[in-house]
């Protein structure tokens, strides 16, 4: 197992995305600090994981709210002697589906402003306990705006951005205390909760967007939230004791270059 004996905190746990990726660190052996506010909601995983062999412990805690962060993690080293990884997937409001001139200020500056003030708050505490094993890995996760300009997605794309470039920055002055910050860059699952929502409200206008999505993709497929959970596994492995201060780049190639015109079709010869 890729995580044995590794204490993981997780913010956001039993969203869509955070509950994919927490049982699949309880999986890989990791002992799972679950937080977030909805309390039905956690101890439901935290009921799943313990049943199927892991360990996992809850909490409700805001990832707003520096104290109620900092009182968790000593809450935490009463019961492991470190924390390995910190992983902040809590979920952001933010409006989109409009130009940038039909916004208010508040409605663009928000996601910024939200995304950077939880993310510094569990991440600064995190490293502030890693230091003293001079050990530990901080992740995240952001989306396809944070690499290439997007329209119609407000303030996400610039909070995108914002986040990737914090993980550079806490990775260049913590990595002499042995703590690595990884950024990984999602292109969107289709079987997330916003998708099926989306695909629930309006099928027709969903596999609109879905085409279009995969077709500015390379492999003309977007990753699942599994394909996700395995990428922040690695990360989070000591397989990955080397890399730290980047962004994984897994929205199958969107960001490097879009690529709707190309196609099967286009190739000069048949794809093996």
């Amino acid at each position: 197992m890729l995580l044995k004996n590794k204490t993981a905190v997780i913010y956001g746990a039993a969203g869509s995305m955070g509950s994919i990726i927490t049982k699949a660190f309880a999986k890989e052996g990791a002992i799972v600090f679950i937080t977030g506010r909805t309390k039905d909601k956690l101890e439901k995983l935290g009921k799943e994981i313990n049943d199927a062999g892991g360990k996992a412990f809850v909490s409700i805690v805001d990832a707003m709210n520096k104290t109620e962060v900092s009182n968790h993690l000593n809450e935490v080293l009463k019961q492991v002697p470190q924390i390995d990884i910190s992983f902040n997937i809590i979920g952001i409001e933010n409006k989109q589906g409009v130009l940038l001139t039909q916004m208010s200020v508040d409605e663009f500056v928000q996601p910024i402003e939200q995304t950077l003030r939880t993310q510094f708050i569990t991440a600064t505490a995190a490293v502030n306990v890693m230091k003293q094993k001079s050990s530990g890995v901080v992740l995240s996760l952001s989306a396809t705006p944070g690499g290439v300009g997007y329209p119609n997605v407000g303030g996400f794309g610039p909070a995108c951005a914002a986040l990737e470039n914090f993980i550079n920055h806490l990775a260049v002055e913590f990595g002499v205390y042995g703590i690595r910050a990884v950024n990984i860059r999602s292109g969107g699952s289709p079987d997330s909760k916003p998708f099926r929502e989306f695909f629930e409200n309006d099928p027709v206008l969903y596999n609109e967007v879905m085409h279009g999505m995969k077709a500015d993709t390379m492999l003309k497929e977007l990753p699942s939230r599994n394909d996700i959970a395995n990428i922040a596994v690695f990360l989070a492995s000591d397989m990955a004791s080397k890399i730290t201060g980047v962004t994984i780049d897994a929205t199958a190639g969107t960001t490097v270059g879009l690529n709707y015109r190309t196609s099967n079709n286009t190739l000069p010869f048949p794809p093996q």
